[in-house]
């Protein structure tokens, strides 16, 4: 039997070469999936001992590692990608936010679709949502990554600031419905969001915070981005966006704080002392952002962290190469240190450290028994880790996604050389050229810069 037709049993005993257990490439294991999980995980021998009902499948050439987990990203913006480039900071204003409230159902669920592809293809088995601006966005990214097969952390924001007092009642009992609705999803998890503190009252602050903090899941929120939000959070209330949230009780355990590019060594000191999680997002910090967040100092001072996207492109060793770069561009030149985290610390982060962050631990993240089955299939039989000395650094600098042959999520095989097996992702793609022009058009986006070829055109270039 063929690798794909023996990945679709319902029942699997997989041998590959390599298998990367907790960041260590090991060789001789296996793996037995069943019922969407890894019942066993062992010395290939021992494992196919205790399981000889099963045939074994042998995979030479390959690693079998977890899935990649995006601790950030923005689901419903995926018809805009582009449009963003070159633009300078808070683009939300001025991009997402007047794209987003003029897609119709049918675009956002097109575009979440689309980055749930791409999110596949680029490895990740996980993606954090952290909201749309759409009345009718859960819907459309519900029946979206159900459709794609991901696994998705799905935020519900809740803003009150303006609205009167039967708007934020409602808004609460929204909250609450969503906490419920998806309270045993298998493969869809709930959250609660805030776009940034500035958004929502003291109060609304602590009690999302804590309705979050009651169940045990992420409350997602934008902070210390960019300096513009510090300054008017400051002119606002006097305090910078985590010491608002501090202020209102909401710092804890369950917050997942985007970016967290400006903090402070108070800041950083009251991350620890809260147990909160960063989803560290190196991409959008080199594209759009006004500084690098101190991840690699975060994770020595025992901060729980993530690796996020921000809807920039989904690729997984691409981001982990822009983690550990970056890190090494703004920390490691200026005290030299070369190895700024060893590899390791940044596969970590994209995996179990990011399921931690997302409050999926317990669910997914490593390859260990009784965690869901995802996870990747990654041909290690290229020019580029031959001859190969350090797959742990490997990995990191010089994987690609062209290598992941095959993506897992709850055991069931999603993508097979990059394509679904159960759906048409090229007919998805035509409808989204058909949609795109006509939203993006209708939406009061505002550029600032021309495009790439306009910009050539004139001889000219912008700055912002």
């Amino acid at each position: 039997m063929d690798t794909l037709h023996a990945l679709q049993a319902p029942e699997l005993l997989l041998r590959p070469q390599l298998t990367l257990i907790d960041e260590t490439p090991q060789a001789n294991m296996a793996v037995v999936v069943r019922d969407g999980r890894f019942t066993d995980v062992g010395p290939a021998e021992a494992v196919s001992a205790r399981h000889p009902n099963l045939v074994a499948t042998d995979l030479p050439g390959r690693l079998l590692m977890p899935g990649f987990i995006d601790t950030h990203n923005h689901l419903t913006q995926a018809y805009g990608k582009a449009l963003a480039f070159g633009e300078p900071s808070e683009i939300f204003k001025r991009i997402w936010v007047p794209l987003e409230q003029h897609l119709t159902q049918e675009d956002l669920q097109l575009s979440a679709q689309l980055a749930a592809l791409e999110a596949l293809r680029g490895g990740f088995t996980t993606v954090c949502d952290a909201g749309t601006r759409s009345s009718a966005g859960l819907q459309a990214i519900d029946d979206a990554v159900s459709t794609a097969g991901i696994r998705c952390v799905l935020a519900q924001i809740c803003h009150d600031l303006g609205q009167t007092p039967e708007q934020v009642r409602a808004t609460e009992a929204q909250a609450g419905q969503h906490l419920s609705r998806y309270a045993s999803h298998s493969t869809i998890h709930p959250s609660l969001a805030v776009a940034i503190p500035e958004a929502a009252s003291d109060s609304m602050l602590h009690w999302v915070a804590h309705q979050c903090r009651e169940v045990g899941v992420a409350f997602q929120v934008h902070v210390n981005e960019h300096m513009a939000s510090v300054e008017r959070s400051l002119v606002a209330r006097g305090r910078r966006p985590l010491e608002v949230l501090h202020h209102a009780d909401a710092l804890g355990p369950e917050l997942l704080a985007a970016h967290m590019t400006l903090v402070t060594p108070s800041e950083l000191a009251l991350l620890r002392e809260h147990g909160a999680a960063v989803s560290y997002n190196p991409v959008a910090s080199s594209w759009k952002g006004n500084a690098v967040a101190p991840a690699l100092q975060m994770h020595t001072m025992g901060i729980r962290l993530g690796l996020g996207t921000d809807g920039t492109r989904s690729d997984g060793f691409r981001l982990i190469d822009a983690a550990e770069t970056a890190q090494r561009l703004t920390l490691g030149m200026a005290v030299g240190d070369f190895s700024v985290g060893a590899g390791w610390t940044w596969l970590a982060m994209a995996s179990a450290g990011g399921a931690d962050a997302a409050h999926l631990g317990h669910i997914t993240g490593r390859i260990a028994p009784g965690l869901a089955a995802d996870c990747l299939l990654v041909d290690i039989d290229v020019p580029e880790l031959t001859p190969s000395w350090d797959l742990g650094w490997e990995l990191v600098r010089l994987a690609h996604s062209r290598q992941i042959e095959a993506v897992m999520v709850q055991g069931r095989l999603r993508l097979w050389q990059g394509w679904p097996l159960d759906w048409d992702a090229r007919a998805l793609m035509a409808r989204v050229r058909e949609r795109a022009q006509a939203a993006v058009s209708a939406a009061p986006i505002q550029r600032i810069h021309p495009t790439s070829a306009q910009a050539r055109a004139t001889g000219r270039t912008m700055t912002g």
